[in-house]
C-alpha cells in the first residue's frame, strides 16, 4: 500500500470516527443517521454534476449497496440506543475485516500478502479486544449484541460489493456519488415510511449537524471506495477500523466513557496491526 493510499484511508477512519461520535451525541440515533444520510444524498447530487454517472454493471452494484447500507443504518441506529459508543463502535467494526477478507478471497482471489494479512488479524485481535471490554457491563443486553453484530455482517458485505463496484466503474469517486444518492434516498423513503412526515419536522432544527456529519461521511466513504480501487480490498477495510482508535479517545473525552485498560490495549494492537498494513 502507497503510503498516500495509507495516509488518506487514515484521514477517512478520522472522519468515520468523528460522525458516529455525532450520532451517539444526539438524543434519537436514527434521526441522527437519518439527516446524515440524507444529507450525503445531497452531496452525491453535487458529485455526480461534477464526475458524471458511472457506467456498465457498477449501477447494478451501486443499488445493492444502497439497500445494504440501509440495513447497516437501521441496525447501527438500534445499537446506539442501549449500548455506548466505545461498546458498539468496536464490535460493529471489528469481525467486518474478517469477513470482507474472507469474502474477497473466496470471490475475488483478492488476496493481501503475508504480512499484511497478517496485520489485519492483530488489527481484528485488537477491535475485539477494545470492544468486548465492554461486555462486563451489566447493561449490556443480548439485542445491542445481536444488533452490533449484524452491523458487522451488513460492513463486510457492503464493502465488498463497493470495492467491485468501485472498481468496475472504472471512476470511483463517480461510484461513490451514486451509492450516495441511493443510500440517502432509501433511507429517507425508510425514515417516511416509519416516522411519517413529522421525521422532517423533528431533523429540520439540526440541520447544521447533520450537514458536518454528511459532509464527513461522504468524505470518508469517498476515499475509502477509491482506495479500494488502488489496492486489495480487505487491506483498505481493515486500516479503515483504525478509526475504533478516535472513537475511543473521543468516546472518553466527549462522552465521558470509560476507558479501560483492555481498551487502551486494544487499540495499541490496532495501531500494531496498521503499521504492519502499511510495511506489507
Amino acid at each position: 500500500m502507497s503510503t498516500t493510499v495509507f495516509l488518506l484511508v487514515l484521514f477517512a477512519a478520522f472522519l468515520h470516527a468523528a460522525w458516529n461520535v455525532q450520532v451517539k451525541l444526539n438524543i434519537d440515533r436514527f434521526l441522527g443517521l437519518f439527516l446524515i444520510q440524507t444529507g450525503m444524498g445531497i452531496f452525491g447530487v453535487i458529485m455526480l454534476m461534477i464526475w458524471g454517472m458511472p457506467t456498465g454493471v457498477s449501477v447494478i452494484y451501486a443499488l445493492v449497496s444502497g439497500v445494504l447500507h440501509t440495513g447497516y443504518n437501521l441496525f447501527l441506529a438500534r445499537s446506539y440506543q442501549t449500548g455506548d459508543l466505545s461498546l458498539v463502535y468496536p464490535l460493529a467494526r471489528g469481525g467486518a475485516p474478517f469477513l470482507t477478507l474472507l469474502g474477497t478471497a473466496l470471490i475475488m482471489h483478492d488476496v493481501p500478502t503475508s504480512m499484511a494479512t497478517a496485520g489485519i488479524i492483530i488489527l481484528l485481535v485488537g477491535l475485539l479486544l477494545a470492544g468486548l471490554s465492554g461486555l462486563r457491563r451489566t447493561s449490556v443486553d443480548g439485542r445491542t449484541l445481536f444488533f452490533a453484530g449484524g452491523t458487522a455482517c451488513f460492513i463486510a458485505v457492503y464493502t465488498v460489493v463497493d470495492g467491485l463496484g468501485g472498481r468496475a466503474s472504472g471512476a470511483p469517486i463517480a461510484y461513490a456519488g451514486l451509492v450516495f444518492v441511493l443510500d440517502g434516498l432509501f433511507l429517507f423513503v425508510t425514515g417516511l415510511a416509519m416516522r411519517g412526515t413529522t421525521i422532517l419536522t423533528q431533523v429540520l432544527p439540526h440541520w447544521k449537524k447533520g450537514l458536518f456529519g454528511a459532509a464527513a461521511s461522504s468524505l470518508a466513504y469517498a476515499i475509502v471506495i477509491w482506495a479500494m480501487a488502488q489496492a486489495p480490498i480487505a487491506t483498505v477495510a481493515a486500516l479503515r477500523e483504525t478509526s475504533i482508535i478516535f472513537a475511543l479517545v473521543m468516546s472518553a473525552r466527549l462522552l465521558k466513557e470509560t476507558l479501560s485498560m483492555q481498551r487502551v490495549l486494544g487499540a495499541l494492537l490496532i495501531a500494531a496491526g496498521a503499521i504492519l498494513l502499511r510495511i506489507g
